[in-house]
C-alpha cells in the first residue's frame, strides 16, 4: 500500500478554506465585518509628496541710522567756521524747542570743557546758568582764565532725555571728534558719563580718568567725570572731582 505523502502546512491551510467555503461561511463575523477572501485594494504607485512648509521670511534688518552732519567731506576745515555750522546746520538734530547754542573759544586753548548739552536756560551763550557759575569758579581755582579755555557742547541745544545709543550710532561722536581736532586743546575735561563712550573709552574700563584722546595722530590727555548737575547736588562729589583734578594735573 502506497502511503500517502505528507501534507504541506499551505496544504492544510487550503483545505481548511475549502471546508469552510462549502460549509457556506466565508466571513469572519465581528462587529466589524471583515471579508477575509477580497482581493486587496490596489496601493498607489508611490505615495504622494506632502509639501514642505513654507520657512518664515526673516525681517529685514532696519536700515542704517542716518549720519548726523551730513557727509563727513563737507564738515568745515577751520575752527571759525565750524563754530557757525554748529550753530546754524539744522542737520545736526533736525530741530527742537530750545535754541542752538555756538561753542566759544579759541584754538589751542590749555583747557577744552566738554558738556553734554546746554543748560535749559541757555538762549545766546552756553552754560549761562546755575552749571556755567559752578564751573566758572572751578576754573578760578585752577587759575584758569576764561581766554585760556574752550567750552563745547556734545549737542547743540538743551535736549530732554536724550538717546544716547542713537545718537552715538548716528555718529555724533565723529562730529565731536572732528571738533576736537580743530580746537587742538592740550587738554581734555568732559563732564557727563555718556561722553566717554563717543571718543572711543571703553565703558568697562570706567568713566574718572580716560586714556588720552588720540586722532590724526594727535595725543591729548583727558579727563572725565561726572555730570556738572551731579556736582552740584554733592559736596562730596565736588570734593572727590577736585582731588581727581589736582592728581591729573600734577600728572
Amino acid at each position: 500500500m502506497t502511503e500517502p505523502s505528507p501534507s504541506t502546512l499551505a496544504d492544510e491551510f487550503a483545505a481548511a478554506l475549502d471546508w469552510w467555503r462549502d460549509a457556506g461561511v466565508d466571513h469572519d463575523y465581528s462587529d466589524d465585518v471583515t471579508d477575509w477572501l477580497a482581493a486587496p485594494e490596489a496601493q498607489p504607485a508611490h505615495q504622494e509628496q506632502q509639501p514642505k512648509p513654507k520657512k518664515k521670511a526673516e525681517p529685514a534688518p532696519p536700515p542704517p541710522a542716518k549720519k548726523i552732519g551730513g557727509a563727513r567731506d563737507d564738515w568745515p576745515s577751520e575752527l571759525a567756521a565750524f563754530q557757525q555750522w554748529i550753530a546754524s546746520n539744522d542737520d545736526l538734530d533736525g530741530g527742537g524747542a530750545f535754541p542752538p547754542i555756538a561753542p566759544r573759544g579759541i584754538a589751542g586753548a590749555e583747557l577744552m570743557v566738554i558738556v553734554p548739552e546746554p543748560e535749559e536756560n541757555d538762549s545766546e551763550s552756553l552754560l549761562s546758568g546755575p552749571q556755567g557759575r559752578l564751573l566758572s569758579g572751578i576754573l578760578q581755582a585752577a587759575g584758569i582764565s576764561d581766554d585760556k579755555f574752550y567750552l563745547a557742547s556734545v549737542l547743540r541745544r538743551h535736549t530732554p532725555m536724550p538717546d544716547w545709543p542713537a545718537l552715538r550710532a548716528a555718529g555724533v561722536g565723529e562730529i565731536l571728534s572732528h571738533h576736537i581736532a580743530l580746537a587742538a586743546p592740550k587738554r581734555i575735561l568732559a563732564f557727563g558719563r555718556n561722553i566717554p563712550p563717543l571718543l572711543g573709552n571703553d565703558t568697562a574700563q570706567g568713566t574718572v580718568i580716560l586714556p588720552n584722546f588720540n586722532h590724526e595722530g594727535g595725543s591729548i590727555p583727558a579727563m572725565g567725570v561726572g555730570s556738572l548737575a551731579e556736582l552740584l547736588r554733592s559736596a562730596g562729589r565736588r570734593q572727590r572731582f577736585w582731588q581727581r583734578w589736582l592728581e591729573w594735573t600734577d600728572s
